[in-house]
């Protein structure tokens, strides 16, 4: 089995942040050798700049093991600066920017993996809202300018490479919030869906959950590694392995009593023995 992705998501920074699970990981990392680690978003509670901080140096440390990919979360976003204002959308990210660089939806390529991202997370724009008040600068958008340049960069992916997608927004119902993640979610899927990726990483739910979307990409989505996990669960990261045949998603759930994650859960899919090549139209809607 091949390397190993961790995946990690909403540690919430700030009031929030369980300490003791933010310092297990740390300690426990460097044991599962990683070849990459993802943070699906929410890294920090109000975007304040010790919140960011602290986020970055979490960063750093898991850095000393792998390759940190992290993208912006709903949490992230300094939205109030920019309500439904088209221009100058960048002072909402821009404390985020300044600690995590000016790339948010980075990619990375690896022998054999290619991550790449798209942002979902934009505050309060015409997108993502909806007739409910508390979803406001909370659903997450996917634009369609963005799943093109996904579909275009996971395209270029060799053949021996898994395709990878992140996005902060649970891509699937949430089963004890029975939430969506993002705004016109059927679009969503069906844009997803299309992009051909082979696993697609998420979190915002609060709850983990492994499954598939359209029979075709995994989508792993983690919980949160703060005090917020939904339904007063333990927290749990996922661990993915790949090879020719398969994928598999590791849970590894935290065990309050020990002070520690345990392996738990794991989920394995059949990977197509060739490459997904998705027939996308010039124009995904």
């Amino acid at each position: 089995m091949s390397g190993g992705l961790v995946h990690l998501s909403d540690p919430h920074f700030g009031a929030e942040v369980n300490l003791a699970q933010i310092h297990a990981i740390e300690d426990l990392i460097p044991d599962l050798e990683p070849r990459l680690i993802a943070i699906s978003g929410d890294l920090t509670q109000r975007a304040r700049h010790g919140e960011i901080v602290a986020a970055r140096t979490f960063v750093h440390e898991l850095e000393r093991t792998a390759p940190v990919v992290a993208i912006p979360g709903n949490h992230d976003v300094q939205w109030w600066w920019r309500p439904l204002i088209p221009f100058g959308c960048s002072a909402k990210y821009a404390k985020y920017v300044r600690h995590f660089g000016p790339m948010l939806a980075p990619v990375l390529s690896l022998p054999d993996i290619l991550v790449t991202s798209a942002l979902t997370s934009h505050g309060v724009a015409w997108g993502s809202l909806t007739a409910n008040v508390r979803d406001v600068a909370v659903k997450g958008h996917l634009r369609a300018k963005e799943i093109r340049r996904v579909k275009d960069q996971l395209g270029q992916a060799h053949h021996e490479q898994l395709k990878v997608l992140m996005i902060h927004h649970n891509v699937m119902r949430g089963e004890i919030s029975q939430r969506m993640g993002l705004a016109r979610w059927k679009q969503a899927q069906r844009r997803l869906a299309l992009s051909g990726a082979e696993l697609i990483l998420c979190g915002h739910d609060h709850q983990e959950s492994v499954t598939q979307l359209r029979g075709k990409a995994v989508v792993s989505c983690a919980g949160a590694l703060c005090a917020r996990s939904r339904g007063d669960r333990p927290a749990v990261f996922h661990r993915v392995c790949w090879d020719k045949s398969s994928i598999d998603v590791e849970q590894y759930r935290w065990d309050a009593d020990r002070g520690v994650f345990i392996r738990a859960d794991v989920h394995v899919f059949a990977r197509p023995t060739k490459a997904y090549e998705p027939q996308v139209p010039a124009h995904v809607g």
